[in-house]
């Protein structure tokens, strides 16, 4: 959808005003033309001057060459609007939680296995320019797929998922920047060993001001699967701090219900507490969206949702080139027009 407009030299709006003043001046001009009286020896002469086509082409020409001098004036303000435009390439990451708690079957036939399912719909929709990684996170994160066009090496990586102790949101986060940015070398050092206790969380979580896009590098997002809360690593805020200043965003999917008692490991019981506050937070700073599924299918549903949202990215564009554009056919029109039927240009 289009944004509502906005002007880089508003000021020049005022020129518009000469538009309607220049339509008083051709109006005082064709009057001023006319004749008290004229004779003429034939009346067929006059029959064909008053044709009703007659009177229509001789006021389209100059019609037409003013709505291209006020699209032109327009155009002079530098009018911009968001407009969604296809993506050229772009860099995925998928962060998939693998903690034990994804057994659970309250979503047929287990958490996992409808996330694997639903990731590998999402990245055989995604378009060929499309680069995508994997990570997955539980006590700590690790790259399972560095970014690559091949699709076939991203299924198999996601078929390799398997499950681990604990949940580190903010280090599968971070495992992924690092992918998308390798010449920075970010490291997740001891943090990613360590409980979430141990972490300050940041003060007053402020969502950062994205930076305007660069052509330095693709367009780069991070869709985060988890249905558990946070427990090892960094912080999930100090996260999405990293990536907003970076200028990626994190979409984020909660899988299953919320404090619901899970599935049993080695008689030790797996409480399922999806911490979308959390989410919620994390998605907000980093300028992404946040979606709640509750089955298999709700769950494709999303991440079909995300796959068409990936495909175009809305972009600050200036109007002014494709509105002279405009002029200038605009103008063109009218002196074809002109010297069609008049033989002249005027």
């Amino acid at each position: 959808m289009i944004q509502p407009l906005h002007f880089l030299w508003p000021q020049l709006l005022w020129l518009l005003w000469a538009i309607p003043v220049l339509v008083l001046g051709y109006v005082w001009l064709l009057r001023s033309r006319r004749q008290p009286a004229l004779r003429y020896a034939n009346v067929a002469l006059v029959r064909q001057a008053l044709q009703p086509g007659r009177v229509w082409r001789r006021h389209l020409p100059p019609a037409l060459l003013l709505a291209a001098l006020a699209v032109l004036l327009f155009a002079a303000a530098r009018p911009q609007a968001a407009l969604p435009l296809p993506t050229g390439q772009a860099t995925v990451m998928l962060a998939v939680d693998v903690s034990l708690s994804m057994q659970a079957d309250d979503i047929k036939p287990s958490r996992l296995d409808a996330a694997r399912e639903a990731a590998k719909a999402f990245v055989r929709q995604l378009p060929d320019g499309a680069r995508v990684g994997v990570v997955s996170f539980a006590g700590t994160a690790q790259v399972v797929q560095p970014p690559t066009y091949s699709r076939e090496k991203l299924l198999t990586a996601i078929d390799a998922l398997h499950l681990q102790h604990g949940t580190a949101m903010g280090s599968g986060i971070v495992a992924a920047l690092a992918e998308l940015f390798p010449n920075e070398a970010l490291d997740l050092g001891e943090a990613a060993f360590m409980p979430l206790t141990a972490h300050a969380p940041r003060a007053t979580p402020k969502p950062v001001p994205r930076p305007p896009a660069t052509d330095a590098g693709p367009a780069a997002t991070i869709v985060l699967l988890t249905d558990g809360r946070s427990n090892f690593g960094v912080h999930p805020l100090q996260a999405a701090d990293m990536a907003a200043a970076r200028g990626v965003r994190i979409h984020a999917v909660g899988l299953g219900t919320v404090d619901t008692p899970g599935a049993d490991q080695d008689d030790w019981s797996i409480v399922l507490q999806l911490d979308e506050d959390m989410l919620r937070q994390v998605t907000g700073i980093a300028h992404g969206d946040y979606f709640r599924a509750g089955s298999a299918e709700s769950l494709l549903q999303v991440y079909e949702k995300m796959g068409a949202r990936l495909q175009v990215q809305m972009r600050e564009t200036e109007l002014a080139g494709p509105l002279a554009l405009g002029a200038l056919l605009l103008m063109a029109g009218a002196a074809l027009l002109s010297l069609l039927w008049f033989q002249r240009v005027a």
